[in-house]
């Protein structure tokens, strides 16, 4: 317990070295701020001073000293209002200030946290989850900013305005601010107890609001499977679980604050009653020697001053528990190093598309029991047709997202074009090699767009061909408003085979030296299907062209077919050979064509 509080300790001077650096153009006004809140300090402290002096004169003028009552009233006035305006002025520049350095810091903490994601490999993504990127994207930036702003301009104006009050309460009279010193430790260790109690009902919060935005998003995501199977209710009690977690962890922290405030009324009613009561004895037993009435106003307003810079402390205090674990977590991510990265000195240009792969074991995690791929020995031609079958968990995904290094081997190496995948700009390696998921991802935007994510410079005549290729073309012409039609988000307004060719379409347009389609036409028809691949001979023979799917018919013409079972190759022949010999790929022939079984 006691070393992870000291490596807590030590962790706050790296954490704030880390998220300043997001500070940037906003060092200016993050810098006047603090300079404007010190000014306005000033001045508001030097009203009950003059105050105190318009008081003293009124009492002297009044016991026949000489002076004009009313020119004095007058110019004491006029300085009083003089104080109260300038105040006000560096009051609002101190708030325009703190509003631009908080907000602005906040958005590059943004920023450099999105660019930061965007370079990370599957692993750190993994690691990470992508509901609790998101927290981190949200809730925990938003924390974050109200801290900054709090200790730009408040945590500058309590502290200073408590020195400055005290320093005034001790000129007017030593003995009444002693008073204080019998509030603030009550204050302080106060604050101390609920701080250390509640900081670990916060450190849990976030970590609960990681699964609430889980189950959230899942939700959303499926939402056409969780009507169709009629699991409201279900999602429903998942949903009130998560947050009921967060909140009850929330109650717990926000009990233990609330004693915050009555605590702070306490110590300021406390001092309010002894400075009247010590106070008015002063002033009657010494017949104003001691202390005057007029300074006993003056006195009344210094400590109410104080109790309220130290109630802003508290509150600052709170503040920075709540987003001392935010701001851990933000850190954690601008920190974390990719797991995959270009070399010095790499290799930009990609020869051709040959593939080896030579002894290659791999395994998600370090943590993990098992490896999903073992021992795998492939070699592959440039411009060969492969395909890829087998049972579902058999690694077929896994095998080739080794290719543009989504993921780095455990142990062996993969090759393309006779140089380790290690050893080649990681821009250039993936520029060069294309894939078409399963799960095809399109974003909100034109047809248009969503294609030019594979070359942001394709021609519309680049467009249309490659749409042909993919045997989009056709669809897309009978939308009213053709390759301008707006996409909704995910592709939701265009169905399972549509997307698929549009993805293809976008692939073919990075003109890749391999092109991998992960069992991307399972939602074309066959006919579709044949000439999809049709086109891929013709038009672009030189490309590597890499084929998982579950249909047989769809690999059946491959230059060369990869069998694969457990994480392991199994088999590598043609259509012909493997039917000869191969029981997985005849068991998998004839259950998809039973016709030609029956016959057999």
């Amino acid at each position: 317990m006691k070393s992870a509080k000291k490596e807590q300790k030590q962790g706050v001077i790296p954490i704030v070295k880390t998220l300043s650096k997001s500070i940037r153009e906003y060092k200016k006004p993050s810098i006047l701020t603090p300079i404007m809140v010190m000014l306005e300090v000033i001045f508001e402290c030097l009203i009950p001073f003059v105050m105190t002096m318009l008081l003293d004169r009124i009492d002297k003028i009044s016991k026949g000293e000489s002076g004009d009552l009313m020119s004095e009233i007058l110019t004491y006035g006029l300085i009083l209002l003089a104080l109260a305006f300038v105040a006000l002025v560096f009051g609002a520049l101190s708030g325009k200030f703190c509003a631009t350095a908080s907000s602005g810091f906040a958005k590059n903490l943004r920023k450099d946290l999105y660019y930061k994601i965007q370079g990370f490999s599957f692993v750190n993504i993994d690691k990470f989850s992508t509901s609790s990127l998101v927290t981190r994207l949200t809730t925990d930036i938003t924390n974050v900013e109200m801290s900054y702003m709090m200790l730009i301009r408040i945590a500058v104006r309590a502290p200073f305005m408590l020195i400055f009050s005290l320093t005034m309460a001790f000129t007017i009279n030593w003995t009444m601010a002693l008073i204080f010193l019998c509030t603030s430790p009550i204050l302080i260790v106060g604050l101390f107890i609920i701080i250390r109690k509640a900081v670990p009902f916060f450190n849990r919060i976030f970590h609960k609001y990681d699964k609430l935005n889980e189950s959230v998003e899942e939700n959303v995501r499926g939402m056409r499977v969780v009507k169709s199977y009629v699991r409201e209710d279900y999602e429903k009690e998942k949903f009130e679980k998560a947050s009921n977690e967060v909140k009850s962890d929330f109650t717990k922290a926000e009990k233990l604050i609330a004693f915050n405030t009555p605590l702070m009324n306490f110590c300021i009613y406390a001092g309010i009653i002894l400075i009247f009561v010590v106070g008015s004895l002063l002033i009657i037993n010494s017949n104003e020697t001691v202390l005057a009435i007029a300074e006993l106003q003056s006195f009344m307003t210094y400590s109410f001053q104080i109790l309220m810079s130290l109630m802003m402390l508290s509150m600052i205090l709170v503040m920075i528990v709540m987003s001392s674990a935010s701001a851990k977590r933000i850190t954690e991510v601008l920190n974390e190093s990719s797991t995959i990265y270009s070399p010095e000195n790499s290799v930009t240009e990609i020869a051709d598309g040959s593939i080896e792969f030579n002894d290659v074991c791999f395994r998600y995690s370090e943590k993990a029991d098992r490896y999903a791929l073992s021992d795998v020995d492939l070699k592959i031609n440039s411009g060969e047709t492969v395909g890829i079958i087998g049972s579902t968990g058999s690694s077929k995904t896994t095998l080739v997202q080794l290719i543009p290094r989504l993921y780095d081997t455990t142990s062996g190496s993969v090759k393309v074009a006779n140089v380790n995948v290690k050893d080649y700009d990681l821009t250039a390696l993936r520029d060069s090699v294309a894939m078409v998921l399963q799960k095809n991802t399109l974003f909100s935007g034109t047809i248009k767009e969503n294609l030019r994510w594979g070359n942001k410079f394709a021609t519309d005549e680049e467009l249309i061909k490659a749409c042909q290729l993919a045997q989009a073309d056709e669809f897309i012409q009978a939308f009213p408003d053709g390759y301008d039609t707006y996409i909704e988000q995910g592709g939701v307004n265009v169905s399972g085979g549509q997307k698929q060719r549009l993805c293809i379409a976008r692939a073919l347009l990075k003109k890749p030296k391999i092109l991998i389609l992960d069992d991307s036409t399972s939602a074309v028809d066959t006919k579709t299907d044949a000439l999809i691949r049709k086109a891929f001979k013709e038009y672009i023979p030189e490309t590597t062209k890499i084929i998982i799917a579950q249909r047989i018919n769809s690999v059946m013409d491959a230059d060369k077919i990869i069998i694969m079972d457990g994480g392991t190759i199994t088999a590598i022949g043609t259509h012909e050979q493997l039917l000869a010999s191969n029981d997985i790929y005849q068991e998998l022939y004839y259950s998809q064509n039973k016709e030609e079984a029956r016959n057999a």
